[in-house]
């Protein structure tokens, strides 16, 4: 099952498996999907507010997946045959989004919603990787959130110089919710 968050102009779709497996992994009965749920709404509003995106509604999809499921999105969609921690599916290149950027104060496009696309998470490898980099689970959850989010605002890490400013966007963003960034890799 899949809840909408909504918050004004921000309607998050996100997967209840998200809440279900840190529950788990955490062994807590604390409450974890409206503390999660926030921390999201923080950094997609924050990165929306960062690239000064102007609409009315804001979409965003946050689903998962099992290792075979995006192992195949993987090979299906980038040529790459193999397990992944997080896929992004934008809408809009960063050229068509520049159009929806505010410009001296005035929109130079605008548009009543925007769906900015899907991020598909495979919680067993963020797990996983939450483990061998000694990040938490939390953190590593949080971190590919912002790391999909930012894909999906057109942001890439194709090469050093994108990757750069990619992850300092990152820092800054994850920063608004308490989250450092260490041992990234």
């Amino acid at each position: 099952m899949i809840q909408t968050k909504d918050d004004n102009n921000l309607h998050l779709n996100i997967d209840d498996e998200i809440y279900n497996f840190l529950s788990s992994k955490l062994n807590s009965d604390a409450d974890i999907e409206n503390s999660i749920k926030a921390k999201i709404m923080i950094i997609a509003d924050t990165l929306i507010e960062y690239e000064k995106i102007v609409t009315e509604k804001i979409y965003i999809s946050i689903e998962t997946a099992s290792k075979e499921e995006i192992k195949n999105l993987n090979r299906e969609y980038r040529e790459m045959d193999k397990v992944t921690d997080v896929l992004s599916f934008p809408i809009f290149s960063r050229n068509e989004l520049e159009e929806l950027r505010l410009d001296d104060k005035k929109s130079r496009k605008h548009l009543n919603e925007l769906d900015l696309g899907d991020i598909i998470l495979c919680l067993d490898v963020i797990y996983e990787q939450s483990i061998n980099y000694e990040t938490g689970i939390v953190r590593e959850l949080l971190y590919m959130i912002t790391h999909g989010i930012c894909h999906l605002v057109g942001y890439d890490h194709e090469n050093e110089e994108d990757k750069n400013i990619m992850r300092k966007v990152e820092e800054s963003v994850l920063s608004k919710v308490g989250v450092v960034l260490e041992n990234v890799n």
